[in-house]
């Protein structure tokens, strides 16, 4: 099963367990998600609205928090600024925020992992 498809299927069963339909408009979220890191859901708005007007920044928020229930995204937070990234094919990896431009930078250090396992 292809990844996208794999998590079409995790978010259809999360939906079903809560009563919950897929809409047209979290297919196109969840579609859009998978194919961005770091996303917020304003760049989210800003895309698909050119697609689709109705589609409100309300939605797009309820359905970024759906996703990490269903745990295919986490939020992180960077000051006043929310991302969500997509789990299902990132390892763990840390961050570098730049005080100045506020740009973020994905970073790897099995030293660090080793004294966070330790804290």
């Amino acid at each position: 099963m292809s990844r996208n498809l794999k998590e079409f299927a995790v978010l259809k069963d999360h939906l079903g367990k809560h009563q919950l339909k897929l809409t047209r408009q979290r297919e196109r979220i969840l579609a859009l998600f998978l194919k961005t890191e770091h996303v917020t859901a304003e760049h989210m708005y800003r895309s698909l609205s050119k697609k689709d007007p109705h589609i409100g920044l309300a939605t797009i928020y309820r359905t970024l928090n759906l996703f990490c229930d269903a745990g295919l995204a986490q939020a992180r937070h960077f000051g006043a600024q929310t991302q969500y990234d997509n789990v299902s094919h990132k390892r763990h990896h840390d961050h570098l925020i730049c005080t100045t431009c506020g740009k973020i930078v994905e970073f790897e250090n099995c030293e660090i992992e080793r004294l966070q396992e330790e804290v």
